[in-house]
């Protein structure tokens, strides 16, 4: 196959058409362009839920050079609607690779395209915010594309999660991988309880069960569109409320179940669950202009003058100014003064807009899956 037959475009609504190689499936996506800082964890991001309805841009100027493994999932499949690179590694070299990043693309009918100007790319986000783009290897009009784009829905407003959330509830067995990754780590040495966690996923990343399991945990995984009624019905010790795609305002199902659950179970919220424990208790929230996704995102610590870097990937945040009385900040984005964390200050829960579980990422922030077994020990000593 030429060059020119192995074409990809992509078009932003604003008019601007970049002219890239394919590296992934046939095919045309629309979705929201946004950019990832992080130097690795592609794989992480590609399976990532929170990435629905989002065409991802990495910053880092060659990507695939470790190729894809299983373990490395944190998900059944990927759930970007795009993705876009600068240049796409021709050798993958890692002792744990089993397939090249573009078989895998391919075989998972991911869009994907190399070869275009990243850096003018990001430059164009950072400075006019995220925006409505199609990625296409089968159309090559550029007014035709443009026009698709400004079609494109979105995310503000939609209700991505039902997209991607669990059928029905299952438990949760799988360890965590030591850093290396190639090993796992048993439960029972870390174990100090055997709390049961019941997680409302809205699109939850595997890593965030896995820490809590290794925890002594017995976890319980449901649905996001799950009711209070069917959380306490499982008579848990904590619940856990999961990161997610998309536009937290419309998903008012469980805004309701979240009310209804605060004060019964200690909660702990990360991300979109951090946004839904907000909302449930009064705050409200907004579009970030271009979002908080990368590995390297510093976060301060209020009460103690820590600084974390953390694994960050939403656009939308907490609305300082709509902060009831009932949740003070526990935390800020230092790039931008964002609220970061919130804890409840007349019930058990608190919540965080980064992801502690990491992977890819730092661990600095692994800590608060321990605050959250203290929450538990606590509300069971009363």
């Amino acid at each position: 196959m030429s060059d020119q037959d192995n074409r990809g475009f992509l078009a932003l609504e604003d008019g601007t058409v970049f002219e890239g190689i394919s590296i992934g499936a046939d095919g045309e996506r629309d979705g929201e362009v946004v950019f990832n800082t992080s130097i690795t964890g592609y794989q992480e991001i590609l399976t990532d839920p929170s990435y629905r309805g989002q065409i991802i841009t990495m910053t880092y100027p060659m990507i695939g050079n470790v190729g894809i493994n299983h373990q490395d999932c944190e998900s059944t499949r990927p759930h970007v609607a795009g993705f876009i690179v600068r240049e796409n590694s021709r050798l993958r070299s890692n002792y744990r690779s089993e397939e090249s990043l573009t078989s895998y693309l391919v075989s998972q009918s991911v869009v994907a395209i190399a070869g275009i100007d990243t850096r003018a790319l990001v430059r164009r986000i950072r400075d006019q915010g995220a925006q409505r783009g199609i990625l296409s290897t089968t159309d090559f009009n550029h007014d035709s594309l443009i026009e698709k784009a400004r079609n494109s829905l979105g995310l503000v407003g939609r209700d991505l999660v039902r997209e991607v959330i669990p059928e029905t509830a299952r438990q949760w067995s799988e360890p965590l991988y030591d850093l290396g990754g190639s090993t796992t780590v048993d439960p029972a040495q870390h174990s100090t309880s055997a709390f049961h966690v019941v997680c409302l996923d809205f699109g939850m990343k595997w890593n965030i069960a896995r820490h809590l399991a290794y925890r002594g945990n017995r976890v319980t995984i449901l649905p996001g569109t799950a009711s209070a009624q069917d959380i306490l019905a499982l008579e848990p010790d904590g619940v856990f409320l999961s990161n997610g795609p998309g536009d937290p305002e419309p998903l008012t199902y469980a805004q309701d179940t979240i009310r209804s659950v605060l004060g019964k179970k200690p909660v702990f919220g990360i991300c979109l669950g951090h946004q839904l424990l907000s909302l449930a208790s009064g705050a409200k929230t907004f579009k970030l202009k271009f979002g908080h996704r990368g590995s390297n995102q510093p976060v301060l610590q209020c009460g103690t003058g820590r600084v974390e870097i953390t694994s960050q990937n939403h656009g939308f945040a907490v609305e300082e100014p709509s902060l009831p009385s009932c949740l003070e900040i526990t935390h800020r984005n230092l790039n931008d003064n964002t609220i970061a964390g919130v804890r409840h200050t007349q019930v058990p829960a608190f919540s965080v807009q980064y992801h502690p579980e990491a992977s890819a990422g730092p661990h600095d922030s692994a800590y608060l899956f321990d605050d959250f077994q203290k929450m538990m020990h606590q509300q069971a000593g009363r």
